[in-house]
């Protein structure tokens, strides 16, 4: 069958595919996050060939605290979804991308979602914070909707709810990780804690780490938290560790917490060894943070800018190109978010078509039965508990990037 114009079905609804695409893309770099969109599921072109359309929603702290993490999650997923759509979408169907800012707040991530699932979302790629994704899992799960979040890891997040898979690994294994690697490497004799009591991504990697450290010869000497409401003086817990002997400070929180504390311990005149884990990616960009000060800083990531493979170096130029800075590991995980569902999607032969039930159902399956080499790792499986397989590298901040620990 030929289309009016000469072209064939297929070329015409390329060429269309590719036009909406530009259009959705453009729209989306001018204004940062979508109006409330009016696509219907399938667009018909004016030679009346339908196309069909993914609706994906997205959701992330862009206002608030953790912003960085937010942006650069929507940032990935958008320039994923792009790549996509500009190369034909999923089976003919291109993908329609709707981001909402949740503010990392539980009750706005409710009502953000409930804005996404009016849209007439197929599935979600988000939360980017563990705070608002354990109340919106709670929603999918009713909803039999699937959910992947590409850094939320707090493993109570997956807690009886069979639809929802996370890119990151989860705070236990990254806990548990931390303590091993300072055992193994003997990296101090004595070491200290400062943690995030009201985030649960930071309290199960402290739990795990706690739990794991027995294994070996090194002592905790200070374990001190914080909250979202003492977040900006720290001088009790250095205080605490510095007069303990730690020659470590372990720091399971995000880098925006991280970058206070380790002024505020160049301050006292501190200078312990600070190992981080994946929340402390993105310290170099934090606002009015001395960078000189995470010279030596330590943390774990599933991605940094000197990887040399040659997808990797892609992600990397093509990101630079459109948002003009480097990608972090949550854009990074957020990029790879997309291509993993891309491919679930096309090893479990779902169409926007069909219900979020069938396709959730679908998806659930495939992901147990896919593997994904990403920016974030090779050979990426998921159990069917919805946690990734994958292990994180250790590197170190030296004149200013990331280096191999």
């Amino acid at each position: 069958m030929r289309a009016r114009d000469g072209h064939t079905v297929y070329e015409a609804k390329k060429i269309l595919m590719i036009a909406m695409a530009v259009v959705m893309t453009g729209a989306i770099i001018a204004c940062g996050v979508n109006s409330t969109p009016t696509n219907n599921e399938v667009t018909e072109s004016p030679n009346n060939i339908g196309i069909q359309i993914w609706k994906i929603g997205g959701m992330g702290s862009i206002s608030a605290d953790k912003q960085i993490l937010g942006q650069a999650v929507q940032h990935g997923t958008q320039l994923a979804v792009d790549e996509i759509n500009m190369t034909g979408g999923i089976h003919g169907a291109i993908i329609d991308y709707y981001f909402e800012d949740d503010a990392g707040d539980s009750e706005k991530g409710i009502t953000t979602y409930d804005t996404l699932k009016s849209w007439g979302i197929h599935f979600l790629i988000g939360p980017a914070t563990n705070t608002p994704c354990m109340a919106v899992a709670t929603k999918t799960a009713a909803d039999h909707m699937f959910q992947i979040t590409p850094t939320a890891s707090s493993a109570d997040i997956l807690e009886g709810k069979s639809n929802v898979f996370q890119v990151c690994a989860t705070n236990r294994s990254e806990g548990q990780a931390g303590a091993r690697y300072i055992g193994e490497n003997n990296m101090a004799s004595r070491v200290a804690v400062i943690y995030d009591s009201s985030d649960p991504c930071s309290v199960g990697v402290y739990e795990a780490f706690i739990e794991e450290a027995v294994n070996y010869s090194y002592e905790i000497v200070s374990a001190e938290a914080f909250t979202d409401d003492s977040s900006t003086d720290f001088f009790n817990q250095l205080k605490k560790a510095k007069d303990a002997g730690a020659e470590l400070l372990f720091l399971p929180i995000y880098c925006e917490q991280a970058a206070k504390i380790i002024a505020q311990a160049d301050a006292l005149e501190y200078k312990p060894t600070i190992f981080g884990c994946s929340g402390m990616d993105g310290i170099l960009e934090v606002e009015n943070f001395d960078k000189d000060l995470a010279e030596g800083v330590i943390f774990f990531t599933y991605f940094d800018t000197e990887q040399t493979d040659d997808y990797t170096k892609n992600f990397i130029e093509k990101y630079k190109a459109v948002y003009g800075e480097e990608p972090n590991q949550f854009a990074a995980s957020a990029y790879d978010s997309v291509f993993i569902v891309k491919k679930a999607i096309e090893a479990a032969g779902v169409t926007p078509d069909m219900s979020v039930n069938d396709i959730c159902e679908a998806l659930k399956k495939a992901m147990t039965e896919i593997t994904v080499d990403g920016v974030t790792g090779t050979g990426m499986t998921w159990n069917a508990s919805g946690e990734v397989v994958k292990e994180p590298r250790a590197v170190v901040i030296k004149d200013g990037i990331y280096v191999d620990y």
